[in-house]
């Protein structure tokens, strides 16, 4: 057998030269740094004077930047109430490490994570008079800014939105957090203000867990049951006759790539028959039809209760588990069906809150 000629070799690692570095041509150098992964383009500022000018605030980076292809999801991780003030870190899938965002640039309240989408991150809690405030950010840039008071201002279930083709966010507030049906307000970041639309004909809700996918905001609701949808466009709330399985236990809906939406729960009532199933709506029969199950040996690790609570969020046909006892996150790809653990997403330090997170430069907060 002949041997392995020298071109079927991996190529070593070659440190390219400074000059050629510094010959390179502000475009094609721009085309390089804005494809280097976000949480390390701070450290190439020192590089020189050019790259400096360059990374990551001037103009034509940010268009090159928003031209790139995605970093890859993250996993954003909040952590408040515990003895350290209020910090933040996102665990990067792509690269497999964990990076601190300091949130030091923001009011010192008592805040909550509501969510993230497009590189933004909103929190809300009230400030130093006790007025209940929402904020959005976006954690690499550190540009902040806290959106007007609703027209009903209290603590209410937010959900962020993100159009990267219109640059501009919207930000939907429902019912308040204890279940009083309040009128929908929306906010536009062009308008720059919240506008009242109609209140959701819901009765009971049976989660505060909310999904958000193609323009439309999804809830769980038992009166009526199944589905409660508000399409951002027009403004309205329907009603989905979608039946939830039988002996679903707990329910998160979980918002995937496109219209995609699934519902994520434990199904059986005897510790040793539970299991964690996945199903999707099929919009055409208004059915949730089952596409995974968590394999046994998964679920004993993460839930090694019965009536252990978990969480669940997802992005991207991606779902990630986590739970009190358990110092890892458990990983669902719906397109490859592969389960995985990751690290670093331990819910029970300081009461932490996660969410999928998209690092962008290019997110404006206006």
């Amino acid at each position: 057998t002949p041997a392995p000629s020298a071109a079927a070799a991996p190529p070593a690692d070659v440190p390219m030269d400074a000059d050629v570095w510094a010959a390179l041509p502000d475009d094609l150098l721009l085309e390089v740094l804005a494809r280097v992964p976000p949480f390390l383009l701070p450290r190439l500022r020192a590089v020189s004077r050019r790259w400096a000018a360059a990374v990551p605030r001037g103009p034509a980076f940010l268009a090159a930047h928003a031209a790139a292809p995605s970093h890859g999801p993250c996993v954003l991780a909040f952590a408040r109430g515990g003895p350290a003030p209020a910090h933040c870190a996102a665990l990067s899938l792509p690269l497999r490490a964990r990076y601190r965002l300091p949130l030091a640039f923001l009011p010192a309240w008592d805040l909550w994570l509501v969510g993230s989408s497009g590189g933004l991150v909103c929190f809300s809690g009230f400030d130093a008079s006790s007025v209940f405030r929402t904020i959005v950010c976006n954690p690499l840039t550190q540009a902040w800014r806290v959106l007007p008071e609703m027209h009903h201002n209290q603590q209410r279930q937010l959900v962020l939105a993100v159009d990267r083709k219109l640059r501009s966010f919207k930000v939907i507030a429902t019912s308040d957090v204890y279940g009083e049906t309040l009128p929908t307000e929306v906010y536009d970041s062009k308008a720059d203000r919240w506008s009242v639309h109609q209140m959701m004909p819901a009765e009971n809700l049976c989660s505060s867990k909310m999904a958000f996918c193609d323009s439309r905001l999804y809830l769980e609701t038992l009166s009526p049951l199944g589905l409660m949808m508000y399409r951002v466009d027009a403004g309205k709330w329907e009603h989905i006759p979608a039946k939830f399985p039988r002996s679903l236990l707990d329910g998160y809906l979980v918002a995937g790539a496109r219209k995609r939406l699934f519902l994520v729960g434990r199904i059986g009532l005897y510790s040793t028959l539970q299991s964690m199933r996945i199903w999707e709506l099929d919009h055409g029969r208004t059915v949730w039809v089952e596409i995974s199950r968590m394999p046994p040996k998964y679920f004993r690790a993460l839930l090694r209760l019965s009536a252990e609570r978990f969480e669940c969020f997802g992005q991207d046909n991606l779902i990630c588990f986590t739970s009190w006892n358990q110092g890892r996150g458990l990983l669902y790809d719906v397109d490859k069906k592969a389960w995985s653990w990751i690290a670093g997403c331990a819910s029970q330090l300081c009461n932490t809150q996660f969410c999928f997170y998209e690092p962008r430069f290019d997110t404006s907060i206006y």
